[in-house]
């Protein structure tokens, strides 16, 4: 299941300072404490997405889940990005419980703090190269961006093709301008979903070394998940998935 784009309520002026108001964010930046995640099935069942998950990733970290397909992944990142909550156990981000926080609570948080890419980049194919990676500082009502997002696209090689519609790109230079789309606003928790899964070899790892060199000089903190033992390997700590249970991996 891909991780989903949300935007409802994103027009608030708010800022997440708003909801962090009077509370200490210290290392973890993002904890999972003994996290379940059920979902019913209309026959009944219960089906468990995760089973009793425990992870942190400090500030500044890199933390790679490997794990086969339908063994989690997806579910842990939209509980990560406080797109859902779990079933029980808490996960905190920025140093909130995101089960005790709104809808629109959450919408904010997730529009302020994270910046989200995708194994299939949804951008806009009619918009421009440029104008994909600016829509986060729209939605937000932020217009301070232009130096942000000439610059981001200098970084990634494709300052001369920002007036390009996004339909024209090859894959890796979708997924390039996704990256500085979820870059633009300096995101305190970059969040990757199978971030390559969908280029072949040689864009593939060129994407992933573009990820972690930017991440890196930036000062973020990803994580991500992959099928890729080889990309998982670039990572501070790795982790599998499997079967709903988190394991080193």
């Amino acid at each position: 299941m891909p991780l989903l784009l949300v935007f409802q309520g994103a027009h608030s002026r708010k800022s997440i300072s708003d909801y962090t108001l009077g509370v200490e964010i210290d290392a973890p930046l993002l904890a999972f404490a003994n996290v379940s995640k059920h979902y019913r099935h209309p026959s009944g069942e219960v089906l468990k997405a995760l089973d009793e998950v425990s992870f942190s990733i400090a500030a500044g970290k890199k933390l790679a889940v490997t794990g086969r397909s339908g063994s989690g992944k997806s579910t842990l990142l939209h509980l990560a990005a406080a797109i859902d909550v779990p079933s029980a156990g808490k996960v905190e981000l920025l140093g909130r419980d995101v089960s005790h926080l709104s809808d629109r609570e959450r919408t904010l948080l997730r529009r302020d703090a994270i910046g989200l890419v995708f194994q299939f980049f949804y951008l806009l194919p009619h918009l421009t190269v440029w104008e994909n990676v600016v829509l986060p500082a729209w939605i937000a009502s932020d217009s301070d961006s232009d130096e942000r997002a000439k610059h981001l696209l200098e970084r990634v090689g494709l300052a001369g093709q920002a007036e390009q519609e996004a339909s024209k790109l090859s894959g890796g230079e979708m997924q390039r301008v996704a990256i500085c789309r979820a870059l633009l606003r300096k995101p305190k928790l970059l969040l990757a979903d199978e971030p390559t899964g969908n280029l072949d070899d040689e864009n593939s790892e060129k994407v992933m070394d573009l990820l972690m060199n930017l991440v890196d000089e930036e000062g973020g903190t990803l994580l991500y998940v992959t099928h890729s033992q080889e990309q998982a390997a670039q990572a501070d700590e790795r982790l599998r998935l499997h079967g709903g249970k988190l394991e080193p991996a």
